[in-house]
């Protein structure tokens, strides 16, 4: 999408775009004045940088290239490709022609033979990559020459060409050592416009420009992202200049607008924002292992008694909409009905139907079994934690008791069976990314995969039916299936979806935004294309 550009916008405008909570700030020791440098903030780091662990697997991961690419709309274009894919008439052979005199950054050269090691070694069972169901469709990957690649597919999966945006690693450095603990996971070495320089875990990610980059040297040599979580110390140091560009709630945004005199402009400009629409959504987990929200009548309920347009105004200012599930309500996929109205006397109707009677502090109980259970949101995260303590506040209301409380993953991730979480996903791709590792009863307890393991057959059914199926009515009937069984049977109580905001010293010209995913910090935000960016003239 082309990037809006703010500059002064009224609260109206601002309305329009969000963060999510995730991203942008500096760590000690990190300063952003250089004049070919930028550094931005993010709020979480990856744990590992290597793409056959899932790294970089929707794009702009910086280091790396896939053969294909997004442009600023989210259309595929050549990257390490020299151009789309040739596709068969059944839909099950994709074969891509490389492009000429790429190098790694080592120096040594990129070939078909890199491409099918990745592959390859992503679908092996001994790599600990928690995406490689994605690949599912593939049955192989052969090179042909040094400058041909052939994927033959199982079945005609339509957004095939989607996956291949995943970035390539070289063999000769990567095939030499494990996988899965090797240096290459913290040491990368790809074909991307940067290099990394230093990882200080917690702290920043360094880099500098490629000068072998196939696509052309950066202008911007340095280019650094830290790590920090809090909103407000984020925004206190981009007025300082140690950060060029953050992501921010709207009312700190709004701050930078307003009176940026008072506030503090950066040391060499004015600031700009950046609004991006997003596929980023906030749910609720409702694991089936709970006595109280493994009962459909309790989600039934609970999935009317929130009041979602609340969230959107108050929480959220306005800058998002009412989610029904992962896929957003002006998306070509969303199925049109499904819309849930907030029902608070309806959500009772339920309950006292299911035999949860209301106890004589208003909090119901049946057959002993009090309505009761608790609700993680992460630590630091503002955003998260206004929805968890909105989500409990309306349950109440429903005699339903929600003991909202923060900690980090390490805390949270264990609980993950029988306790519920305020989570957060969305992928705009192509909505086989997000709904089959959300859904699917065979991923349930993988990971961050189906944290609530949710388990409906009618569900798995239709999403195995949509990736193997190439003709988009019987895909968009597949996913109608989906979402009006998440209607009849909630596994998650999805409640917003965020737009994102960002405010970013104007001294570079060519910012831009995406569509962006729930993970965003990293590769997307307006240095999405930051080796595009140039300086503004004076």
């Amino acid at each position: 999408m082309t990037a809006r550009t703010v500059r002064g916008a009224a609260g109206a405008t601002l309305a329009a775009a969000l963060i999510a909570g995730v991203a942008a700030c500096s760590g000690p020791g990190v300063t952003a004045a250089a004049a070919d440098a930028v550094v931005v903030g993010i709020a979480t780091e990856p744990e590992s940088l290597s793409p056959l662990l899932g790294y970089g697997k929707d794009g702009n991961s910086k280091i790396f290239d896939g053969l294909l690419t997004h442009d600023a709309d989210m259309k595929l274009k050549p990257a390490l490709a020299e151009a789309l894919p040739e596709v068969s008439a059944d839909g099950r052979t994709y074969t891509y022609k490389l492009r000429g005199g790429v190098k790694f950054s080592d120096g040594a050269p990129f070939s078909a033979k890199d491409v099918v090691f990745t592959y390859r070694t992503i679908l092996d069972a001994k790599t600990n990559n928690a995406s490689k169901t994605e690949l599912d469709a593939i049955e192989g990957v052969e090179a042909r020459g040094e400058d041909t690649v052939v994927f033959t597919l199982k079945y005609p999966y339509a957004p095939f060409a989607e996956r291949t945006v995943l970035p390539i690693a070289p063999e000769h450095i990567a095939g030499a050592q494990d996988v899965n603990s090797g240096d290459f996971t913290t040491r990368p070495v790809g074909t991307g416009p940067y290099v990394l320089t230093t990882w200080s875990k917690g702290e920043k990610l360094s880099f500098r420009a490629n000068p072998g980059y196939w696509g052309g040297e950066p202008a911007v040599k340095k280019f650094t992202m830290a790590v920090v979580k809090d909103d407000d110390v984020r925004a206190t140091r981009l007025r300082s200049g140690e950060l060029d560009g953050a992501i921010l709630p709207p009312n700190l945004a709004q701050g930078f607008e307003k009176d940026p005199a008072r506030l503090g402009a950066p040391p060499s400009g004015s600031w700009g924002t950046y609004a991006a629409r997003t596929f980023d959504y906030r749910n609720v987990t409702l694991p089936t292992h709970h006595q109280v929200t493994g009962d459909v009548a309790v989600r039934q309920a609970l999935d009317i008694a929130v009041d979602r347009t609340a969230m959107v105004d108050e929480l959220l200012e306005g800058a998002g909409k009412p989610a029904f599930g992962p896929v957003p309500t002006d998306s070509p996929w969303f199925t049109a009905g499904t819309e849930r109205r907030h029902d608070l006397d309806r959500a009772k109707r339920i309950l006292d139907e299911a035999g949860w009677k209301a106890g004589g502090d208003g909090i119901r109980v049946k057959d002993g079994v009090r309505a009761s259970f608790p609700l993680w949101y992460t630590s630091g995260d503002k955003i998260r934690q206004d929805h968890a303590l909105a989500f409990a506040s309306d349950a109440k209301k429903a005699g339903i008791e929600v003991k909202a409380q923060a900690g980090t993953w390490e805390v949270i991730e264990p609980r993950m069976k029988t306790d519920a979480v305020l989570a957060g996903g969305g992928s705009p791709a192509d909505p086989d990314f997000d709904q089959y590792l959300l859904l699917t009863s065979s991923l349930g307890g993988d990971g961050f995969n189906n944290m609530a393991r949710y388990d409906n057959r009618t569900v798995d059914r239709a999403l195995d039916e949509a990736r193997r199926s190439g003709d988009p009515a019987a895909r968009k009937a597949a996913y109608d299936t989906v979402q009006r069984e998440l209607v009849k049977d909630p596994g998650y109580v999805f409640l917003t979806h965020i737009d994102h905001l960002y405010v970013v010293n104007d001294r570079w010209e060519g910012l831009t935004t995406q569509v962006e995913p729930h993970d965003h910090g990293l590769g997307s935000g307006p240095w999405w294309n930051v080796e595009s960016w140039k300086p503004r003239a004076k």
